[in-house]
């Protein structure tokens, strides 16, 4: 099943949208600073168009999960090279690790939870819209098998005909009498004397 553009497009700012405040809030609780309004925006476009190319049909979990870790990486690079704070967030110390590495903690960990909870909702969304599908073949075909009845039984129904210049009157015969059978009425002919 291929989707169209409209659902395509629909698929991948979702998949965008929480992509980047999943970032946004990854980055921010391993202690980055807050990401520009502009670094929010571009990382929201380039998820939505590098989305859009892989949304064309359904994706195993595999392939999502990679997607989203492949996301989180570019926008944790984004948003660290475009960070409000003056000195860049992976040379700050925090209890022993830097920053980098508890930030890679944390976009790891929420990339593959929200891989894994995105490829859940890709399957039933596909599961969905297979059954829409298959619930309106079921349909037509129904319609056609009662249109092809209503067709067969008005074809049955002959139409009077209707002459268009008056001729000379006769009689009427049943449908069933055959033309070719003789009708005699009255007694025997007897021979004259």
């Amino acid at each position: 099943m291929r989707a169209t553009l409209s659902f395509r497009l629909a698929r991948s700012a979702a998949f965008a949208a929480v992509s980047v405040l999943l970032a946004m809030g990854a980055h921010w609780f391993a202690g980055g600073g807050g990401p520009t309004t502009g670094a929010l925006l571009t990382g929201l476009l380039a998820v939505t168009a590098g989305a859009a190319v892989a949304a064309g049909r359904e994706r195993p979990p595999q392939v999502i999960v990679v997607l989203v870790v492949g996301a989180q990486a570019f926008l944790h690079l984004l948003f660290d090279v475009t960070a409000s704070t003056g000195a860049p967030a992976h040379l700050t110390w925090h209890g022993g690790l830097t920053t980098r590495t508890g930030m890679l903690t944390a976009h790891l960990t929420a990339a593959l939870l929200t891989g894994l909870w995105l490829s859940r909702g890709e399957e039933a969304l596909w599961s969905v819209l297979r059954r829409i599908g298959a619930g309106a073949a079921r349909c037509l075909t129904t319609l056609a098998a009662l249109t092809a009845l209503l067709r067969a039984s008005l074809a049955g129904i002959t139409r009077p005909r209707v002459r268009a210049t008056p001729g000379p009157a006769r009689a009427l015969r049943p449908a069933w009498v055959l033309r070719h059978a003789v009708v005699r009425r009255g007694p025997p002919v007897s021979p004259v004397f």
